[in-house]
C-alpha cells in the first residue's frame, strides 16, 4: 500500500541562547534558535509529517532569560514567543525549567501554543501529572498516528531550591514509561511511539558500560533496554552530540547544547491493511554553523536584547591588580584571586568565615580592570542563591576528598581532569575551592585519602566539630555527588541571586584589590 516517511525535529538545553552571541565578549558564536529556526523552517517546507519537540532547558541559562525572569517577567516570555512563531508541538519539561521558581515556569506553560510534557513530574498529592497530559498523539493526513511521551531526570530534588518544587514528586522515568508506553500501544493504539527524556546515557552506547555513577540522573540506556515498544528517544542534558546510534532497536539522539545543532530523525514506514509498520529509523544533527539567524526570531527578541544589552554594559566597579584568567586548571591548583573575591563575597553576605565556591567552566575570562554587568554574568552562569549549612569537619574533609578526585597524574607526570568530571560532559562546576580553611590536597596519594592538611584558624579541623559553611544552593541539596550535605541543617538561606550579590559587593566597595592568601594548594 505504499510506503511515507515522518521526521522528529528536537532542540535540547537550548539554555535562552537565541541570538549567535557570547554575551560574556558580545562576539559572535554559531549556536542560537535564531539560525535553528532557519533550519527548521526548511525542514517544515520539506516535509509533511513533521514533529517538533524542544526537550528541556529552555528558560534559563543566558543574562537575556536572566535579565527577563529578573526585571521583565510581566512581558510575555522570550522564548515561548519563538516556540510559538516556529510551531512547536511540545516540549519537555527540564530540570534548569525550576530555576526561577515554579510561578515563572507556569506562566511560559501558559503562554505556549502547545502542552508541556513530564509524565513523571506528578502531584505529590493527586499522583497525577502537575503539567497536564502526559503524552500527545498527532494524527497525520495520511492516517499515522504518532504518540510523543515526555519525561524528566527525577534527580531534580537533588539540585533543586525546595521551594521551588513544593507539592512535586519526581517519580522514576523507567517506571513511569513501561505504564505509559504500555498505554499508548495497547489503548491508544499510535503507529509510532517517540519518547522525549530530559536526561542523559548512564552507560556507553556501544559496550553497555557505565560512563558515571548510576544514580538515576540519567536512563536512556536502561529505558531503552528495559520499557517494551518505544521507536525513538529523544534525549539531552548532557549536552553531548549524538546521531546514528541505536541501542536494543531503539533510534537515540541527543542535539547537543545551546542551539548549535539541530536533532533530526527520519522515519521511513510502510503503510499495510492492519496500519502502519517501521522500516527504518536514521538519525542526524543538522548544525548551524553556516546558517543565517531567522530574520523575524531577530526582530522578535529585539526588545528583550537592547533592555538586556544596555544592562550588561553598566559599569560598576574596578579591579586594582589582575583578576583575569588565562589558565583555569591553574586557577584550581593554586588560590587565585578571582575565586577568593567570590568566596569572599559569599562569607560577607552569609556572615560566616567559610566557604566554598567552583569556577564553573573554562570559558570564565575573570574580571577585567574596569567592570561592568557583562563581567559579573560571563563568569557566574548560574542564577545560584546562597545557603549556609552547619557541617561537622568529618564532612568537610569529605566534600575535600570529593574534590580532589578532579585531578589525576597524567603519564608524563603532570596532572589533567579526571574523566569523572570531563564526560559525558564537562563538571567543572563540581570541583570546589574553599576560604576560611587551610588544606592541602596531594594528588599523587590514593583517592580518599588525598587531603593531607586540614585546618582552621591554625589548628587542625575537629572531626566531630560543627562548621558554619557558606555555599551555593546546588551543592547545598548535595547536587555534584555531594552527599555529606544532605540533611545538614540549614543555618541561613540567602534568596539573591549570586550575580547581585557580586555585583552589589563591587558597587559598595568600588575598588576591590585582586589578592590571594594562598590558604590552599595542590600538589602534585
Amino acid at each position: 500500500m505504499g510506503t511515507c516517511q515522518m521526521t522528529i525535529l528536537v532542540t535540547s538545553d537550548v539554555h535562552g541562547h537565541v541570538l549567535p552571541l557570547n554575551y560574556g565578549t558580545n562576539q559572535p558564536e554559531a549556536s542560537g534558535l535564531a539560525k535553528i529556526a532557519t533550519l527548521i523552517k526548511c525542514e517544515k517546507a520539506l516535509n509533511e509529517n513533521l514533529l517538533i519537540v524542544d526537550n528541556g532547558d529552555s528558560i534559563q541559562g543566558t543574562p537575556l532569560t536572566y535579565h527577563y525572569a529578573k526585571f521583565q517577567p510581566h512581558e510575555p516570555n522570550p522564548m515561548m514567543q519563538i516556540f510559538n512563531h516556529l510551531g512547536y508541538d511540545a516540549a519537555i519539561i527540564g530540570n534548569h525549567e525550576f530555576n526561577y521558581g515554579l510561578g515563572l515556569l507556569e506562566q511560559a506553560v501558559r503562554e505556549s501554543r502547545f502542552p508541556w510534557l513530564s509524565a513523571n513530574i506528578v502531584d505529590s498529592k493527586t499522583g497525577e501529572p502537575h503539567f497536564g497530559t502526559p503524552y500527545i498523539i498527532k494524527t497525520f493526513a495520511n492516517g499515522l498516528r504518532v504518540g510523543l511521551l515526555g519525561l524528566t531526570t527525577p534527580y531534580i530534588p537533588n539540585w533543586e531550591k525546595p521551594d521551588h518544587i513544593r507539592g512535586l514528586r519526581f517519580d522514576d522515568a523507567v517506571a513511569c514509561a513501561k505504564h505509559w508506553v504500555k498505554r499508548l500501544r495497547k489503548e491508544e493504539g499510535v503507529d509510532l511511539v517517540v519518547v522525549s527524556y530530559h536526561g542523559g546515557f548512564e552507560r556507553d552506547l556501544d559496550t553497555g558500560e557505565p560512563v558515571e555513577a548510576l544514580t538515576g540522573e540519567n536512563q536512556g540506556y536502561e529505558l531503552c533496554m528495559e520499557v517494551d515498544g518505544i521507536d525513538v528517544l529523544l534525549t539531552g542534558h548532557q549536552h553531548q552530540k549524538i546521531a546514528g546510534k541505536a541501542v536494543n532497536g531503539v533510534a537515540v539522539i541527543q542535539p547537543g547544547s545551546f542551539g548549535a545543532c539541530l536533532g533530526k530523525v527520519t522515519v521511513t514506514l510502510e503503510k499495510t491493511p492492519e496500519g502502519f509498520r517501521v522500516q527504518s529509523k536514521t538519525s542526524e544533527l543538522l548544525c548551524v554553523d553556516d546558517v543565517e539567524a531567522d530574520a523575524d526570531v531577530v526582530r522578535l527578541i529585539a526588545p528583550y536584547e537592547e533592555q538586556t544589552q544596555r544592562w550588561l554594559d553598566q559599569p560598576i566597579g574596578r579591579i586594582e591588580g589582575d583578576m583575569r584568567i588565562d589558565d583555569p586548571l591553574a586557577v584550581r591548583l593554586k588560590d587565585h584571586p578571582l575565586i577568593e573575591f567570590i568566596n569572599r563575597v559569599q562569607m560577607e553576605a552569609a556572615g560566616v568565615d567559610i566557604s566554598n565556591t567552583a569556577l564553573f567552566d573554562n570559558q570564565s575570562p575573570g574580571f577585567p580592570p574596569d567592570v561592568t554587568m557583562r563581567s559579573v554574568v560571563a563568569n557566574y552562569v548560574y542564577p545560584n542563591t546562597l545557603v549556609v549549612l552547619r557541617v561537622t569537619g568529618r564532612d568537610i574533609k569529605a566534600a575535600l576528598e570529593r574534590s580532589a578526585t578532579y585531578f589525576e597524574i597524567d603519564e608524563d607526570g603532570g596532572v589533567r581532569v579526571s574523566d569523572e568530571f570531563t564526560a559525558p560532559k564537562p563538571q567543572h562546576y563540581n570541583y570546589d575551592m574553599w576560604e576560611g580553611i587551610e588544606y592541602v590536597l596531594d594528588i599523587r596519594r590514593p583517592k580518599g585519602d588525598r587531603v593531607t592538611k586540614l585546618n582552621y584558624k591554625g589548628k587542625p579541623v575537629d572531626p566531630d566539630g560543627e562548621y558554619d559553611v557558606v555555599m551555593n544552593n546546588y551543592r547545598a541539596a548535595g547536587g555534584g555527588n555531594y552527599h555529606m550535605y544532605k540533611g545538614k541543617p540549614v543555618v541561613k538561606d540567602i534568596p539573591i541571586d549570586m550575580s547581585e550579590l557580586i555585583a552589589n559587593y563591587i558597587l559598595k566597595h568600588k575598588v576591590i584589590k585582586a589578592e590571594a592568601d594562598g590558604n590552599w594548594q595542590v600538589v602534585y
